[in-house]
């Protein structure tokens, strides 16, 4: 059996022993791997180490910390097929959708590669009588990131891509459920020239995560999780003195209105609502056919094509989606199919009690399909974050409108229609921080940001794109005046430079 480790500068004082948690294998249902649990004391060997190597290096040139970047994309690249299988290994997600998850990670890396222009300050000459202004970027000094489960490789690499080509250094604990994906991504960019201590794994549960927001040396934490963790994490370290941005939970709403491409939106909602076993926070578990005829039609084309899915281990390639991570969240998703039944909804289709011949032991679950579901219910309210999903059906563009924008997530939102003017209506006015027109998974690409509205996101930072530099730097500016009639240095006097010219010669950059 593996034995997982944190990634630890100056890791060979540490403890042996203490607590571990279980790795399964989803698709077997068998524990695969331990990992340790770490301490504050854990926590306060890692920051020691990143405060010794985060000043040198912040003091190197944005160049060469890209350098550092685009090396370990080439790293991570070489070893896609490697990382995919194991983080489908210990998630049960297919390889497609491992693959993904590291793919859209590095996105966020190669904006990271950027970071020199990123980083460029403002400057106003002249801002007053021989005064001029200017304003500079500088890290924050130590960043740490909490990650959940469902995405172990592009999550931390949208939070320590951005935060290490800033120039900090980055602290990370992910999720002790898949953890091993991440300690390979901090070894790679060991490998890649990222000096020691600048990017460290640490694992835990919550005496971890306390341990990380009460922490002084630690300035920012940056979290993805359930909503009443994430307000938690917000609070606990907004008290600390940190800058936060806490990205919860979702249930997001795909409204099809009664012009809509029917067979494209059954296509869309197979992926966005059963992919990865529905166990993403951008799933689209909600669809609201607006006029009864829309919904008869979409519903009449539902149920064939979720029959038709494919549920299958990890590395079948024809399997459509995997096991879910553990069998205590399988159990979760069939209390809510459940309950659903009980408060009224209409279960067309149910999933619960599926088996995988040969596979009997691992935590498979079929899709499932409600309708007639009432917004008063609460497997509507809460998320269920598993291959579930429900028919809400509105008699018109308005009440389809106020689903999403009354509900209390608001991470994303899509809106099927070959109506431009209802479209952009729809964007304009929905209260959803994420809008998809035609597109069911409305993941903003690298340079943009992301982040959901009300309890999908505490803070008021998003995650990669300008907002991740904004929120892993702070601003200094300068107000400089000269006075009048300074002599031009000629070093003469003291065996400097003779000439002018020779006091201002170009250093070699990079």
């Amino acid at each position: 059996m593996r034995f997982i480790d944190h990634v630890v500068a100056r890791a060979d004082d540490a403890p042996a022993g203490g607590r571990t948690g279980r790795v399964f294998d989803p698709n077997s249902g068998q524990v695969q791997a331990e990992v340790r649990l770490g301490s504050r004391a854990d926590l306060d060997r890692a920051v020691a180490a990143a405060e010794a190597a985060q000043p040198g290096w912040a003091a190197t040139n944005p160049q060469r910390r890209a350098r550092v970047m685009f090396r370990f994309k080439e790293l991570v690249e070489a070893e896609m097929d490697s990382l995919a299988r194991l983080l489908s290994s210990e998630h049960g997600k297919v390889l497609a959708d491992s693959r993904g998850d590291i793919q859209r990670g590095l996105e966020v890396v190669e904006f990271a590669c950027g970071i020199p222009h990123a980083l460029k300050g403002e400057y106003s000459l002249g801002a007053g009588p021989g005064i001029d202004v200017f304003s500079m970027r500088q890290p924050i000094g130590i960043g740490a990131g909490i990650t959940p489960f469902n995405f172990p490789a592009m999550i931390p690499m949208w939070m320590f891509g951005i935060a290490i080509a800033c120039g900090n250094a980055f602290i990370l604990k992910p999720s002790e459920r898949d953890p091993s994906v991440p300690v390979r991504l901090a070894e790679l960019m060991l490998e890649a020239g990222a000096p020691e201590g600048i990017l460290q794994v640490v694992h835990g549960d919550k005496e971890m995560v306390d341990a990380i927001l009460d922490h002084p040396a630690i300035a920012g934490v940056s979290f993805v999780g359930s909503s009443d963790i994430a307000h938690y994490v917000y609070r606990r370290g907004a008290e600390a003195g940190k800058r936060v941005q806490a990205m919860g939970g979702a249930k997001n709403h795909g409204v099809v209105l009664p012009d809509a491409d029917l067979d494209q939106v059954v296509a869309d909602l197979a992926g966005a609502a059963f992919g990865s076993a529905g166990e993403r926070c951008m799933a689209l578990p909600v669809v609201v056919p607006v006029g009864e005829r829309t919904a008869e039609a979409l519903r009449e084309k539902l149920i064939p094509a979720i029959e038709a899915l494919r549920v299958g281990v990890s590395t079948d390639p024809e399997a459509h989606y995997g096991p879910v991570v553990t069998a205590e969240h399988r159990a979760r998703i069939e209390g809510w199919i459940q309950r659903g039944v009980e408060e009224g909804a209409e279960l067309v289709v149910d999933g619960r009690g599926f088996a995988l011949q040969g596979h009997e032991q691992g935590f498979f679950i079929g899709p499932s399909l409600f309708d007639r579901v009432t917004p008063d219910m609460a497997s509507y309210r809460e998320e269920i974050f598993g291959p579930v999903l429900q028919i809400v059906r509105a008699p018109d563009f308005e009440t389809a409108l106020k689903l999403p924008s009354q509900h209390q997530y608001g991470n994303g939102v899509a809106i099927f229609t070959r109506n431009g003017h209802a479209a952009r209506e729809f964007a304009a006015r929905v209260n959803v921080g994420m809008v998809g027109i035609n597109v069911p998974i409305p993941v903003p690409v690298a340079y943009h940001s992301f982040g959901g509205w009300k309890r999908s996101g505490f803070g008021d930072s998003n995650q990669h794109g300008m907002e991740g530099v904004r929120f892993w730097t702070k601003v200094k500016t300068v107000t400089q005046r000269w006075p009048d009639g300074s002599a031009l240095p000629t070093g003469s006097e003291d065996g400097g430079p003779s000439r002018v010219q020779d006091a201002f010669v170009i250093p070699t950059m990079g």
